[in-house]
């Protein structure tokens, strides 16, 4: 770890579509070479990149720190009334200190679209507050709400509004200052130290970096115009006004925050907060859930018994029962009862509605499927395996293919 602590906590990745260009993988080399032992990914509006950043992160020992800044809207997130972009919301840092909050800011970042989308995917402060849990909140860069409140010179409202996040977040939620060359972000960081010292609040330097190198800027640049469909001659046209918006090194920090280097090492100490263990490729099926209270493998044998006198009649030997209670054995001990009883149920609703459709490929070799009526195959008449459906010595879970008729099958 470098010798002047220092966490980038607010930086944007190739998923800030057309404004981050950042590569997950350049941006955890340059961590890495940096002697920095954690990173932040705060992409706008969005949540596209975070597992793949979070599994690319824990592969070169990097703590990954999952983050999202989110557009916040004025008022409601319901409200349309706005008439142009920057009216309608304002920029907000979060980040997710464990799976509580991680699974807060999916939440977050999907009801944005769902429920507040309007120019960008907005939240509003009714949600932030109810999915707040696990949360580290920081004010925001220049374009925050509380920067914009400073820049009208609202003070009073902005007083309010710290007071307001300091009940949501309580000591997680920290004072954002940053410093890439702009006037309005030294007039912000002025009031912002004001109102931090007036208020007891924790100061934390970020560089909002959207680039990997200082020398990246032009490319950046080249980016933000395919971004607002203008050119580089355009002076008109939406651009950042310096090429600080790299990641720095922790030496380039602390030069840029002199007389605020608590301000630079304290993201350090918000690194150590975070603690996010995800599961690598969990499988999450639905729950079927039998009636009389019985368990999902007391309701698929009880099935399977049942149409066994239909399938077979006076045919049914003793191979077949020894058979069937082979590969119920089988799928209990691997825990795939629930999930025989949802292609049941499924593949029964379709009968039901006249849609043609039938099981194919190793499914046919299970009984079970032939008993439930997924298949019209019977596996011991045939010879068919069961292993090579579900093999008791492989990990991999099963697939029981259906076909569907394509009229109708949506």
């Amino acid at each position: 770890m470098s010798s002047q602590p220092f966490v980038h906590l607010h930086c944007h990745s190739q998923y800030s579509m057309l404004d981050g260009a950042n590569r997950l993988g350049d941006l955890i080399t340059k961590v890495k070479d940096c002697d920095m032992n954690a990173v932040a990914v705060t992409d706008h509006g969005n949540l596209y990149g975070a597992f793949e950043f979070y599994n690319m992160a824990k592969a070169n020992d990097i703590k990954p720190i999952v983050g999202y800044e989110a557009y916040i809207a004025p008022g409601a997130r319901s409200d349309r009334s706005a008439s142009r972009m920057k009216e309608a919301s304002f920029h907000l840092t979060l980040l997710a200190m464990n799976r509580t909050g991680y699974f807060n800011l999916i939440k977050l970042a999907s009801q944005a679209y769902l429920e507040g989308f309007y120019y960008r995917p907005r939240i509003d402060k009714e949600i932030l507050e109810k999915h707040s849990e696990g949360l580290i909140c920081l004010s925001g860069c220049a374009a925050g709400e509380l920067s914009q409140l400073f820049l009208k010179e609202k003070w009073d409202e902005a007083r309010k509004l710290t007071e307001w996040y300091m009940k949501v977040f309580d000591d997680r939620f920290y004072m954002e200052i940053q410093n890439c060359g702009l006037e309005i972000q030294e007039y912000c960081a002025k009031h912002t130290i004001e109102f931090a010292n007036e208020m007891g609040l924790p100061l934390v330097a970020t560089n909002d970096a959207h680039y990997l190198n200082k020398e990246d800027s032009a490319a950046h640049d080249i980016l933000l115009c395919v971004s607002t469909r203008a050119t580089r001659s355009d002076e008109k046209r939406m651009r950042m006004e310096s090429n600080e918006f790299f990641v720095r090194t922790p030496e380039e920090m602390y030069a840029a925050f002199p007389g605020h280097e608590e301000a630079v090492a304290i993201t350090q100490e918000i690194a150590d907060r975070v603690n996010i263990e995800l599961e690598e490729n969990p499988q999450h099926y639905p729950v079927f859930t039998p009636p009389n209270n019985l368990t999902d493998t007391e309701y698929l044998r009880k099935l399977c018994l049942e149409r066994m006198e239909s399938r077979y009649g006076d045919e049914a030997t003793q191979a077949h029962y020894d058979r069937l209670d082979f590969e119920l054995c089988v799928i209990e001990k691997m825990g795939y009862s629930s999930y025989f009883l949802i292609v049941w149920d499924f593949v029964r609703f379709s009968e039901e509605k006249k849609i043609p459709c039938q099981a194919r490929g190793s499914a046919c070799g299970a009984i079970v499927a032939y008993l439930l009526g997924l298949s019209n195959v019977c596996p011991l008449k045939y010879d068919l395996l069961f292993e090579r459906f579900l093999d008791p010595s492989r990990s991999e879970p099963p697939d029981i293919d259906i076909d569907f008729c394509r009229d109708r099958r949506q």
